[in-house]
């Protein structure tokens, strides 16, 4: 797939030297907090309703820095190519790329809902009066919706330049980006070399600040899963468990199938990429949020030997419009909740039902919570005598019981596809070095420590700053 491959030598240098022992790893931590989590939750689950706060302090940390660090890299990274053409090629491909896997997925939850039926028979048990309650704002929230249109002027195009790092609107800022990346792309060289200097080393400065945040990872998982286990125990899920085996299921079957078939065509094992972000697929578990997990992402898939240029737009771009996970939980519960209402949707309503979130799925956020609203907002815009006001918020009221379970396999799957396609469109734009990412996927030690490698860095950067001196003479 990649040309890179070809022309790059043998890196001379040692391998990252590894930290010591696994007790030493992130990883190792963030599964002492799941397990000790878990514990706590079925020991005590009163005190554990009260340790949701940890992951939610953690979370907020990661989005203050989450849009700073997509202006950032995205900007260094198109600016950095000197070519729009460039630039708007790995685009181009990326969208198509994820078009293609937001059909497979909403097709794929689609088919799997319809023959397992894990709404049929479902009784008709009385909602709590505060889940129902959260539930009918949820379906407020989701009828804002108005279409394309309203999706462009009031989610996509910014309304000021500083509105959504304070409101972090991930997408908007992402707009912003591009525009400031074109400007600065058509600098003039010397110019331009000087503005792309000074972010790149503004975004070191908070992939500093990332590394510090990431030390909370294990006592966010910890709070974030005795919370969900006090929260939900046993009895609870029992009448939904067939939803939610099946919807993992599904998922695995994206996952493994899918996405495999899609790594093996580009030229490696998904199995090996997995294991490769396997300290970021452990956070998510433990906080249920792919969000907490991006900076972390952009840093590691460059490390791997994806262009810089690819993973700063690819990857949050992907965030917002390659939401595997999220697309197949659409369908499935859409169709559970008509399942469970003894509706019996005819194959053309289920297919214009997917059509509707093939929209509705774009710009969701990588957040807990975002598929329940996205999920009311696609069965408000349908409405019809499938989908009344009433039977929305009774269904989303079932449904939300076991969201936050829900929500792991959704992150789960965003994230991992997210990754897939960024090594994918590096391969097919030849921006992968095929040498390095070979290396990282036989040895994820290379990479994992990414972050921690740009604050390391102080010999490098003097060198970096004797460089730019002589393009700051000149300009």
């Amino acid at each position: 797939m990649s040309t890179t491959a070809e022309a790059a030598p043998a890196d001379p240098s040692p391998p990252a030297k590894r930290r010591g022992g696994v007790y030493k790893q992130l990883w190792f931590w963030v599964v002492v907090g799941i397990t000790a989590g878990i514990v706590v939750g079925l020991a005590a689950p009163g005190f554990a309703s009260d340790l949701k706060v940890l992951p939610d302090i953690f979370i907020q940390l990661i989005k203050m820095v989450t849009a700073p660090v997509i202006f950032c890299t995205v900007i260094v990274g198109i600016a950095s190519i000197g070519s729009l053409a460039s630039a708007g090629g790995i685009a181009a491909r990326a969208l198509g790329y994820f078009l293609l896997m937001t059909v497979i997925a909403l097709g794929l939850g689609l088919v799997v809902v319809n023959i397992v039926k894990p709404g049929a028979g479902f009784p008709q048990i009385p909602p709590d009066p505060s889940t129902l309650a959260e539930a009918q704002e949820d379906v407020a929230a989701g009828s804002k919706g108005g279409g394309a249109l309203d999706f462009i002027q009031n989610s996509l195009l910014p309304e000021s330049f500083l509105g959504p790092f304070v409101e972090n609107e991930i997408l908007r800022v992402l707009v912003l980006a591009i525009l400031v990346a074109a400007a600065t792309s058509m600098l003039a060289p010397a110019l331009r070399k000087r503005v792309v200097g000074g972010i790149d080393l503004i975004a070191k400065v908070i992939f500093g600040i990332i590394r510090m945040i990431m030390f909370l990872a294990p006592l966010a998982a910890f709070g974030g899963i005795a919370y969900t286990v006090g929260a939900l125990g046993g009895e609870s899920l029992t009448n939904l468990l067939s939803l939610m085996v099946t919807f993992w299921a599904t998922c695995a079957l994206f996952v493994f199938g899918v996405l495999g078939v899609v790594c093996l065509l580009s030229g490696f094992n998904v199995l090996k990429l997995i294991r490769m972000i396997k300290d970021e697929i452990l956070i998510i578990v433990g906080t249920s949020s792919s969000e907490t997990v991006l900076p972390r992402l952009l840093a590691k898939l460059e490390a791997a030997g994806a262009s810089r240029s690819t993973v700063s737009m690819v990857l949050p771009t992907g965030y917002s419009f390659n939401l595997d996970g999220t697309c197949i939980y659409l369908t499935m519960a859409a169709l559970f909740i008509a399942q469970a209402g003894g509706q019996d949707l005819p194959w053309g309503v289920q297919l214009g039902l997917v059509a509707l979130m093939l929209l509705t799925s774009k710009g969701a956020a990588g957040v807990s919570g975002a598929g329940l609203i996205t999920l009311a907002a696609s069965l408000q815009a349908f409405g019809g005598e499938f989908y009344t006001v009433e039977s929305i918020a009774i269904g989303i009221a079932i449904i939300a019981g076991i969201d936050r379970i829900m929500s792991e396999g959704r992150a789960l799957t965003n994230v991992i596809g997210n990754t897939v396609a960024v090594m994918v469109v590096a391969g097919w734009c030849g921006e992968r070095d095929d040498v390095k990412f070979k290396a990282a996927l036989d040895d994820p030690s290379l990479v994992r420590d990414a972050i921690e490698q740009e604050t390391q860095g102080g010999e490098d950067l003097d060198a970096e700053e004797k460089d730019r001196t002589p393009v700051g003479a000149s300009a």
